[in-house]
């Protein structure tokens, strides 16, 4: 089993680049943000303050989270796959990210998928926290300008009302709070390749992530 861990900041386009790594190597993809984003809608649904530690942590015990093969993302049966995405998920999500009672929960887990499959993980601590002894590690990077304008882009493409500037502020305050916090900050593992994709499109990111994995395991699928 290979097991590929895709680190980065907010907005870095990690997920859609290790979902077409994953696609192009035949592995299964992992989103481990979907997972924290999970918690993080269960947590308003039911008037839990976010930033409340203690709180968020006694529901964990009543979540239970799916990815389902073909994208989908089930929190207790109910389809949230896009209801994680709207903008009061983002505006929360760092903070149950940085909460270390929830990230040993869904670590456990990230792991667990792990042991048997072939699969590419994405998220801000894989290659140094969840899978430190992962094949092959990559660490995303784009320009803050250039992570604001594709969040942007895709904020309006769903008809989610927001600014440029809001956006980019948005993602800065996220860098601070995601490499500052105590417990498995963001950060670039020793071993890890950095990427920049500020000037790439999606398919020249997949492409060369997917050269530097084969590169180091060997040609897959081919």
């Amino acid at each position: 089993m290979i097991t590929i861990a895709i680190d980065g900041p907010s907005a870095a386009g990690k997920s859609t680049v290790a979902k077409g790594v994953a696609r192009e190597l035949g592995f299964v993809y992992i989103d481990t943000g979907a997972m924290y984003r999970s918690v993080t809608l269960y947590a308003l649904r039911n008037n839990v303050d976010c930033r409340n530690d203690e709180e968020v942590v006694k529901l964990l015990k009543d979540i239970n989270i799916v990815l389902s093969v073909d994208g989908k993302v089930l929190l207790n049966g109910d389809d949230v796959t896009y209801e994680i995405r709207t903008q009061k998920v983002v505006d929360n999500v760092s903070f149950i990210a940085a909460n270390k009672g929830v990230r040993l929960f869904l670590v456990e887990q990230q792991r667990n998928m792990a042991k048997d499959i072939s699969i590419v993980m994405d998220g801000r601590d894989i290659g140094t926290y969840v899978l430190p002894n992962a094949d092959v590690k990559i660490f995303q990077v784009a320009s803050v300008k250039e992570r604001a304008k594709r969040r942007y882009l895709e904020n309006i493409s769903k008809g989610m009302e927001c600014t440029l500037e809001a956006v980019e502020k948005d993602i800065e305050r996220r860098d601070y709070i995601d490499s500052h916090r105590e417990f498995a900050p963001l950060c670039k593992a020793k071993d890890a390749v950095e990427v920049d994709t500020s000037t790439l499109t999606i398919e020249e990111s997949i492409d060369a992530i997917v050269k530097i994995i084969k590169s180091k395991v060997g040609i897959i699928n081919e």
